[in-house]
């Protein structure tokens, strides 16, 4: 499983209200979601980003509250995976329950510039900077998660070995 796309890059610390602001949280559909990914960090975010692209930033990425919206908001915008040096421990676990692969990467987050171009392998573990010829390296997903990543998340992994019965 690999993505490619431009790097998005951010500092240390986006907590989940930047990610998205509590005056949304009043829906959980994802498209709407979306169209507020990282407003009231960077206004242009979803104007400027192109599905596939991904996220880069610092330590404590996701920090804040446990909403689960700010996972989906990011994912429902079509980005397809972010690289932090850290993430918050429950958005971590949030990332992952919906499908939206997340890596640990400190040589990946200090190196990987703004719009620069970056290829993931999750199976290998592999990020690739395109624009640098760099490579960096961070701890492969477990065939168990990247199981559920490949099904859309937790919700869709169990629906599919229901055969279609989990609602």
């Amino acid at each position: 499983m690999a993505y490619q796309g431009t790097a998005w890059k951010y500092g240390d610390d986006i907590n989940t209200d930047v990610i998205i602001p509590a005056r949304y949280l009043n829906t959980s559909e994802a498209k709407e979601l979306a169209r507020h990914c990282l407003e009231d960090l960077d206004a242009a975010f979803v104007k400027k980003m192109r599905p596939g692209d991904i996220i880069v930033a610092g330590s404590n990425f996701g920090c804040g509250s446990s909403r689960e919206h700010a996972p989906l908001a990011i994912k429902a915008a079509g980005i397809s995976c972010v690289i932090a040096r850290s993430f918050a421990r429950i958005f971590y676990r949030n990332a992952i329950n919906i499908g939206l692969p997340i890596l640990e990467a400190g040589e990946a987050a200090e190196r990987i510039q703004d719009s620069d171009r970056v290829e993931v392998d999750l199976e290998k573990g592999e990020i690739r900077n395109l624009t640098r010829g760099e490579i960096y390296h961070a701890r492969p997903f477990p065939d168990f998660m990247r199981e559920l990543i490949t099904a859309g998340g937790l919700i869709n992994y169990v629906r599919e070995r229901a055969g279609g019965a989990a609602q």
